[in-house]
């Protein structure tokens, strides 16, 4: 890959991870990895207003994460991509490798 075609990609790649990046997107992306959900159930998921949850929406389907459709007066979305919840198994082990690390650090203090 030339390096002009490699920064591309980061650069498409960062995009997605800036559109993960926030509690509540995450929140919403976990509760859609078991399948596709109206804004009204996934607001009362998260426990966030209507409003606050489609701004949020809105932005992970401008990033190609999440794809919709509408039912009837409804918006059903659901993960464009469902391997998108790895990288937040992936996320996890790191967090457990820091906290091993850290209560070793803690043993030695």
């Amino acid at each position: 890959m030339s390096a002009k075609n490699s920064s591309l990609l980061h650069k498409k790649q960062a995009e997605i991870a800036g559109a993960l990046a926030h509690p509540l997107r995450i929140a919403i992306l976990n509760f859609l990895k078991d399948g596709e959900q109206c804004v009204c159930d996934i607001a009362e998921h998260v426990g966030s207003e209507r409003s606050n949850v489609s701004r949020h929406l809105s932005v992970m389907v401008n990033a190609g994460i999440l794809t919709y459709r509408k039912d009837g007066l409804k918006v059903i979305y659901s993960l464009k991509c469902p391997c998108i919840v790895d990288f937040f198994s992936c996320i996890t082990r790191v967090l457990r490798q820091q906290a091993k690390e850290n209560e070793k650090l803690l043993k030695k203090l």
